[in-house]
């Protein structure tokens, strides 16, 4: 990256991508897992309820496979959001280096960063023994808990100081980066949360919209 830097940090479900990755690991372990996952998965994004009251209870339920999570990297790529690489590639035509801070797993989300060209991705590692079966995440990652998303762009404040920090994302978790960037972007190509399209300073639902409102919104 060039000195003073202009980040543009995506949120990964439900936003580069039209489904929730925990939400398709629940649904291997079948119709009843998969309703038990989603309904806290939405209680989170939404913001009714803390998001690490539920993050490693949802791995719990599901205990999920190396196998499993690379499952679901495959389904990253085949659900991308409608406009996405024309809209990275006319945000790094504008001096923005795309990033992903997600609430996610990164294993998962490497494929999809790799065809993205998005080469810097904050989201949570998890742990498998030898024959790929789930032992554990990383706890003290900062997405794993409300407020987590706030730390991960003060960190990267203090890494690349630049010039301008955009967050884009669907849910509370990513509402709450506001304070802490130049312009937060609600986006809701996907789902629609009421509490994030009103709390937004911007709010958009397709992304071939975002390049223009960034332009808008940050003219200096």
């Amino acid at each position: 990256m060039t000195s003073q830097p202009k980040l543009i940090c995506f949120d990964c479900d439900s936003t580069l991508s039209t489904i929730e990755g925990i939400d398709e690991l629940a649904r291997v372990r079948g119709p009843e897992v998969f309703k038990q996952v989603e309904a806290m998965t939405h209680e989170a994004m939404d913001g009714k309820i803390p998001v690490q009251q539920v993050f490693g209870k949802r791995l719990d339920i599901i205990k999920p496979t190396r196998s499993d999570v690379q499952a679901v990297g495959t389904c990253y790529l085949q659900t991308q959001v409608e406009g996405v690489a024309d809209c990275l590639k006319a945000l790094v035509a504008q001096g923005w280096t795309p990033l992903i801070i997600s609430g996610g797993f990164k294993q998962a989300i490497e494929p999809l960063a790799k065809a993205l060209r998005i080469s810097r991705i904050e989201a949570v590692d998890l742990y498998f023994d030898k024959e790929g079966n789930y032992t554990g995440f990383n706890k003290d990652y900062p997405t794993t808990r409300s407020g987590g998303k706030p730390e991960v762009i003060e960190r990267l404040r203090k890494e690349f100081n630049p010039k301008q920090i955009v967050m884009i994302g669907d849910g509370v978790s990513d509402l709450e980066t506001q304070a802490s960037v130049d312009l937060f972007v609600g986006f809701g190509g996907v789902v629609i949360r009421e509490k994030v399209k009103q709390g937004a300073h911007a709010f958009i639902t397709a992304l071939s919209q975002l390049p223009e409102v960034i332009e808008k919104n940050l003219r200096k």
